[in-house]
């Protein structure tokens, strides 16, 4: 049985993190070697690219996060893993050896050391099961502030790296030229080393005290040379040299790439900030007051999805498709609209046409374009042609027909509304939107056909509904 004790304080960013990153790595192991093993709407997400990883790996540590002890985080875990892989997998050994690394992981009295085993480019392994303790030891990190600075995030990223508590940080710079910089990071629990000016001042100074730290720190085991200048590499060779692991940390575009140059593994941590995802509800509402004021602003009911979209990070400032992958694993933009059918109706001409969404509301829902194409035999009863179209009657009648027809002329039966407008559009080459337009009536489609004697509009489940009266 898990260990029931609540996680330890001081442990929680790390073992949250160290977990999170575990999952993501395996998943990404399991496809390149395996895939077979992922479950099938999860088959071809790319989950070795950063923004996926970012994704996964902040939706499992916010889960984790209102975990109360061991044995919900495992649970929690359990629940993400039997989502992404099949079940044949879930039920096999292999499946109980991740678990029960993630289990070592979360154990309140496992170091954070543990988290270095949690991006591991290899599945799971029967090594997974060791719980030998690390030694008691200390990681330090040097930071050459001019040269590359790290945010608090990013700092939670190398702790996650690394097999032992960071306790030591020192920083170099030329704090006369970096502003408020110097009260940051003091705050931030950094010593600050004053170097002059001058081209690679903090790199030699950083060099200087790094190759005798292990002398002032006896019990450091690890260090990270948090800097972009390669020249800092003989620092870390010297280091190396002394027994102790050295994780080089350079940035190199959006991303921080951290070498670990003991072993020759990479970490890569994302610098692009992934925003407090909105939760779903407020999603929705979001979208459909977007698309409200736009279909005032252009007078037309359908909008481009592309429209939406840029409506979306123009207002919010987020990509709505990144917002919807979050919420829905694997999913695109347009999912978000399908999974609402009560909110939503989204219609996409043909195969090669843009996709267009409007509201579905009780009074205000308009029609959609072509969506079938039904037979029909004209009868003498009905208006053959558009032009025979000359008053509302003759709109009813063309209308009863349809119904008529679409319904088996069986007045216990009904049919869809868009149906009927998709018919009608087919029959007559023209949206019933428009004819109703040039009326000038005023209404929409469904407020006319309750206006029909000869017709009754329904509400059901999955819209309304036309029948004979």
């Amino acid at each position: 049985m898990p260990d029931l004790t609540p996680l330890l304080t001081t442990q929680e960013s790390v073992a949250f993190s160290a977990i999170s990153r575990y999952i993501a790595q395996t998943l990404i192991s399991i496809q390149q070697q395996h895939p077979e093993w992922i479950a099938e709407k999860y088959r071809k997400t790319p989950w070795g690219q950063p923004d996926f990883q970012s994704v996964l790996i902040g939706k499992l540590t916010k889960s984790f996060r209102v975990a109360s002890d061991t044995d919900s985080l495992l649970l929690t875990a359990k629940k993400y893993l039997q989502i992404l892989l099949i079940p044949e997998f879930i039920n096999s050994p292999q499946f109980s050896k991740l678990l029960a690394k993630i289990q070592q992981l979360a154990a309140p009295q496992t170091p954070p050391a543990q988290s270095q085993n949690s991006v591991s480019s290899k599945p799971p392994t029967p090594t997974a099961n060791q719980t030998t303790p690390l030694p008691a030891g200390i990681a330090i990190l040097l930071l050459d502030v001019e040269n590359l600075q790290l945010n608090i995030e990013t700092e939670k990223f190398l702790e996650g790296i690394s097999h032992y508590p960071i306790q030591i940080k020192v920083a170099f710079a030329n704090w006369r030229s970096m502003g408020k910089k110097d009260a940051e990071f003091h705050q931030r629990g950094y010593q600050l080393i004053h170097v002059p000016p001058g081209k690679d001042s903090a790199d030699l100074k950083m060099a200087t005290v790094g190759a005798s730290i292990f002398v002032h720190y006896p019990t450091a085991k690890e260090i990270f040379v948090c800097s972009s200048d390669r020249a800092l590499t003989h620092l870390s060779n010297t280091l190396q040299a002394h027994g102790l692991t050295v994780f080089q940390v350079r940035k190199q575009i959006d991303k921080i790439i951290v070498l670990n140059s003991k072993t020759g593994q990479v970490e890569t941590h994302s610098l692009v900030t992934v925003p407090e995802i909105t939760p779903v509800e407020q999603l929705v509402i979001q979208l459909k007051e977007l698309i409200k004021k736009e279909q005032q602003r252009t007078s037309a009911q359908w909008i481009k999805l592309s429209t939406v979209s840029a409506l979306f990070r123009e207002n919010y400032g987020l990509v709505l498709n990144e917002i919807v992958a979050t919420h829905f694993l694997g999913t695109k933009t347009r999912d978000i609209f399908i999974k609402y059918p009560t909110e939503f109706v989204l219609h996409k001409p043909s195969e090669t046409s843009q996709s267009y969404v409007t509201l579905f509301e009780i009074k205000l829902s308009p029609p959609p374009p072509i969506l079938s194409k039904e037979n029909l035999t004209n009868t003498p009863a009905a208006p053959a042609t558009l032009t025979d179209i000359n008053s509302l009657e003759d709109l009813e009648r063309a209308l009863v027909k349809i119904v008529s027809d679409l319904t088996g002329n069986s007045r216990d039966n009904s049919v869809f509304l868009s149906n009927v407008g998709s018919e009608f559009h087919r029959q007559y080459g023209k949206q019933i939107t428009q004819i109703i337009k040039e009326f000038n009536l005023g209404r929409k489609f469904p407020k006319f056909l309750q206006s029909c004697t000869s017709l009754h509009l329904k509400k059901a489940e999955k819209g309304w509904q036309v029948s004979l009266n």
